[in-house]
């Protein structure tokens, strides 16, 4: 994989493009969670860059695409579309885990023909319908209630609750190394706060997958899965043993559901 960067007027975006670059391939842009980073793709990039071009990311604010200024659900999106338009990718295949499925959605708001296909991984649905008052409430809080823990104690308990696995556990230990706690807090703040602005009910064209961990106990993401799947007709597949981080959890079951998924679209 080589090292890219996009350059925005607010700020630097760190991305990794496989080499065997082949412009008649199929691209797929892997796009990670909230406080992650592109390595917890790993496996999928190790798994997916022979057969297919692949991308992956780390988001605005995250990773090595830090420091970076405030920005919404729209500047992603844009951001996404300048980096397939670098590579003169006309249509993409996303794959996204939990924030990254947002991002997803919100590209696919603003650029519907761009979109082969979208995998969500343990990710929530656009739509309106699904999200009580209450559930928008708490979604306003998370920034500030952030710094109310311990940091330390903090990390070790996001790390423990998306991951069913020590491998899944100290790869999100490593990804939340770099920030410290101002800048984490207001990282999930902000990006919570950026998708209740975007938020809307959203038709999408292209073919959808849906991926969950079995033992995913992050807010109330299970419960919009099974909602999402009910009131759509998308697949639904469930990931046994693994948690909020299924693709770093079970590695192999993940791209085993990706690639079945994409032999059909």
């Amino acid at each position: 994989m080589k090292d890219k960067l996009l350059q925005t007027e607010k700020g630097n975006i760190f991305y990794l493009q496989s080499e065997n670059w082949d412009a008649g391939a199929e691209t797929i842009f892997f796009l990670h969670g909230l406080t992650a980073d592109h390595s917890m793709f790993d496996e999928q990039t190790a798994y997916f860059k022979n057969e297919y071009n692949v991308l992956a990311w780390d988001a605005p604010g995250h990773g090595k695409s830090r420091p970076f200024e405030e920005y919404d659900f729209g500047d992603a999106a844009g951001y996404m579309k300048a980096i397939l338009d670098e590579h003169d990718i006309t249509k993409v295949v996303l794959a996204g885990q939990s924030l990254g499925g947002y991002f997803a959605q919100a590209f696919i708001k603003r650029y519907p023909d761009r979109a082969k296909a979208f995998i969500s991984i343990d990710s929530t649905p656009y739509g309106l319908e699904y999200y009580s008052k209450f559930d928008t409430w708490i979604l306003k809080q998370i920034g500030w209630m952030a710094n109310l823990y311990p940091f330390g104690w903090m990390k070790r308990a996001m790390a423990k609750q998306v991951s069913a696995t020590q491998k899944a556990y100290d790869n999100m230990m490593r990804m939340l190394a770099p920030y410290n706690k101002r800048e984490l807090s207001r990282l999930m703040g902000n990006a919570y706060a950026a998708f209740l602005k975007d938020n809307c009910d959203l038709r999408i064209p292209c073919p959808v997958l849906l991926i969950l961990g079995e033992k995913d106990v992050t807010g109330k993401v299970a419960k919009y899965n099974k909602e999402w799947a009910e009131k759509t007709g998308y697949p639904l597949e469930i990931i046994k043993g693994a948690a909020h981080n299924a693709n770093v959890d079970k590695p192999r079951e993940v791209n085993a559901c990706i690639r079945e998924f994409l032999d059909t679209v």
